[in-house]
């Protein structure tokens, strides 16, 4: 089965969504650290690319339409 780039999206999305919380709740543990930058960085990264994902599925779907 193929990977559609929408679910690939989604799921960049949702990790992305993960990695946020992760970093929210080790800000509220134990402050500001190496480890909750590197988590921000992370969701930046899957924000970034679930985002640039999903509006190549909506171009692809208006092309063949």
């Amino acid at each position: 089965m193929r990977q559609t780039s929408l679910f690939s999206g989604i799921t960049y999305l949702f990790l992305g969504t993960l990695f946020t919380f992760f970093a929210i709740q080790d800000v509220q543990s134990g402050g500001w650290g190496f480890f909750t930058y590197l988590l921000v960085l992370f969701a930046t990264l899957d924000f970034g690319s679930g985002i640039k994902m999903i509006r190549f599925h909506v171009k692809i779907n208006k092309h063949l339409k």
